[in-house]
């Protein structure tokens, strides 16, 4: 039953990234509060994060106009991989702010670095930066891919960094009059 659930995500999300790349994504033009969105997440996430001894933190608030699934399963991955890497006793820190280029959504977490060689392939399909993530059966290398696309569906773009023990992904997305200040 794990298997064929697992097969089955796995199917939905390349169905998802299928009309990513076809531009058929419908993403509603609605109001999100990505403060509410960001601690909602953390309460959702609170039982692992207390499981693994790992800090949720939000910092900031900003509005923007989209699809607020999407924007939540783009948000949801990211703090699902950072708990997935995240040392015992680190924290996670979830950075909101606006200003007029747009609105940022910063996720970052101590714990091993990614490889530089790795930055950038990481958004790409399929791709688990290790041999060692592929042997413990972490995901299908999909989450990445699907947040990107999510993202650009929003007109934004998200970039990684990974440097002294501490990786931060970054979604930009753009200001409009839904935009608030932090």
């Amino acid at each position: 039953l794990e298997e064929y659930e697992r097969i089955a995500r796995m199917v939905s999300d390349m169905l998802f990234l299928a009309k990513a790349d076809k531009n058929t994504l419908a993403h509603a033009g609605e109001a999100i509060d990505l403060a509410r969105e960001a601690d909602a997440l953390i309460d959702f996430y609170e039982a692992l994060a207390d499981e693994r001894q790992v800090r949720i933190v939000r910092q900031g608030q900003a509005s923007v106009q989209g699809d607020r699934l999407m924007l939540r399963r783009a948000l949801s991955n990211l703090i699902s991989n950072a708990l997935r890497h995240t040392p015992k006793e680190g924290q996670i820190t979830i950075r909101i702010d606006a200003d007029a280029a747009g609105v940022r959504l910063a996720v970052s977490n101590v714990g091993d670095p990614i490889p530089a060689d790795q930055i950038e392939r990481i958004f790409e399909r399929f791709h688990r930066g290790s041999a060692q993530r592929e042997s413990r059966g972490e995901g299908a290398g999909l989450g990445l891919a699907i947040t990107r696309s999510i993202v650009q569906a929003h007109g934004g773009h998200i970039t990684a960094r990974s440097a002294e023990g501490v990786t931060c992904f970054t979604i930009t997305l753009p200001r409009n009059e839904a935009s608030s200040p932090s």
